[in-house]
């Protein structure tokens, strides 16, 4: 059901789900907690438990796939069949700026749309709105993923944070 290494447009790099590349675990551990910290066994689990649904870890690697660019986790929403949660979303500080977030998203949501049926992505961000209204993404009630709860959660309520989603 999985995609092989898919090579973006003739272009010089691919997009690999993770599962599908372990050789890449270290170095897309490595490149996630060097933007939020946290301890390499947790984080390696995450990325060992990728797999052709979701959870599912997508990179976006250069030809050959000897250096990973960037990282994206798609997660599933319990409350919502057909749709998605993007989080840890984080581009190498070397490669910034030059476009490489928008293309892993696209790929992500082609994924999301021909691999996996979805038709919607959700996610939260505090201080990347802009680039995700950009890319075609609104701003949204907060959704949890882990389906309705009968009180609302702390972590919904940061009011730094911002929800937005994608109809595919």
């Amino acid at each position: 059901m999985g995609l092989p290494p898919f090579n973006v447009s003739g272009s010089p790099f691919n997009v690999v789900p993770i599962h599908n590349a372990p050789e890449l675990m270290k170095d897309t551990c490595a490149l996630i907690n060097s933007e939020w910290p946290r301890s390499e066994t947790a984080r390696m689990r995450s990325l060992q438990a990728s797999c052709d649904t979701l959870p599912c870890s997508l990179v976006l690697t250069t030809e050959g796939m000897c250096r990973v660019i960037a990282h994206l986790k798609l997660s599933p929403i319990t409350s919502k069949k057909k749709a998605c949660f993007v989080e840890s979303v984080v581009v190498d500080k070397s490669y910034r700026g030059q476009g490489f977030g928008k293309l892993i998203m696209k790929f992500a949501e082609d994924y999301c749309r021909v691999v996996l049926d979805l038709n919607t992505i959700y996610l939260s961000t505090i201080d990347q709105d802009g680039f995700y209204e950009r890319i075609g993404y609104e701003y949204c009630a907060p959704v949890s993923m882990y389906g309705p709860r009968h009180c609302e959660l702390p972590s919904l309520q940061n009011l730094n944070k911002k929800y937005m989603k994608k109809v595919l």
